[in-house]
């Protein structure tokens, strides 16, 4: 583990080679600076140290790469007495097309053998890209038609919404109107109960008959009823004693009779609708 003080020194010459001949900006000096940049001079050092790696090894490719191009053109000019110096722009068009070809398709040469498997390979890809966006449309298609099935469906929906809302506030206003007219026959219902305790009071107080109430009134009124039909075939039975010829003394008597009775009915029958009239 190193000393702070060969930390220190450590961070200043890191500093003074990043900054070369601008001044170093202004920091405090303390344990925790000191630390956090010791540390980033170390990762600076071990990424200097791989790239300079990185770079022989380039450097080393490419003097391998110039000694086998100058190989292999001087195997060319030895053989066929041909160089690329010689060919005329169109052939220098198409030799650098080749070679891009080459690049671009990742083989190792120029050759037949190279550029076929990496051409069928391609076109294989192709096809695959093809298929894939032939599935691909489908999908979208049948995405569309259930976008388009999904928005008619909410635009219905929305409708129906609507429809419900117009009938949820009329049922609404029929519900509010029935709850008044609710609370109007409850007031009017207890205004009445207490009129009629309070008339029962005052007839009490004045000595009405039990007789007099509603229930013997319609008692009452039954029994008039009843009565009026007894003298229907009363009537109907004076009639044909009038319509007798013989004894006039007996036919009399017999109407007197039937008069005196159809009097007494009607007596009580006037005297109950006194009562009922009170």
């Amino acid at each position: 583990m190193e000393a702070p003080e060969e930390k220190e020194a450590q961070v200043a010459a890191w500093l003074k080679k990043i900054f070369g001949d601008h001044p170093i900006p202004q920091y405090e000096v303390n344990p925790r600076t000191t630390e956090i940049l010791y540390h980033l001079s170390e990762r600076n050092r071990v990424r200097d140290r791989d790239v300079h790696l990185v770079i022989e090894d380039l450097k080393q490719k490419a003097s391998e790469y110039e000694s086998e191009a100058k190989h292999l053109q001087d195997l060319l000019m030895e053989s066929v007495n041909f160089s690329p110096a010689n060919l005329s722009s169109t052939g220098s068009r198409y030799l650098n097309a080749l070679v891009d070809s080459a690049v671009a398709l990742e083989i190792k040469d120029t050759s037949v053998a190279s550029f076929l498997p990496a051409v069928n390979d391609l076109t294989s890809e192709l096809f695959r890209t093809k298929s894939k966006n032939e599935e691909l449309k489908l999908e979208l298609t049948k995405l569309e038609k259930n976008l388009t099935a999904s928005l008619v469906l909410e635009k219905c929906l929305q409708e129906d919404l609507k429809k419900a809302e117009l009938h949820l506030s009329a049922e609404r206003a029929k519900v509010d109107n029935r709850l008044q007219n609710m609370d109007f026959l409850k007031a009017k219902s207890e205004e009445f109960r207490f009129g009629i305790r309070t008339a029962e009071e005052k007839l009490s107080a004045r000595g009405m008959e039990a007789s007099l109430s509603h229930q013997s009134l319609v008692a009452l009124s039954e029994k008039l009823a009843e009565l009026k039909q007894q003298t229907i075939p009363l009537k109907k039975k004076l009639e044909s004693y009038l319509d007798l010829m013989p004894n006039p003394s007996l036919a009399q008597m017999k109407i007197e009779e039937a008069k005196r009775e159809l009097d007494t009915i009607e007596a009580e029958l006037t005297k109950k609708v006194d009562m009922m009239e009170l």
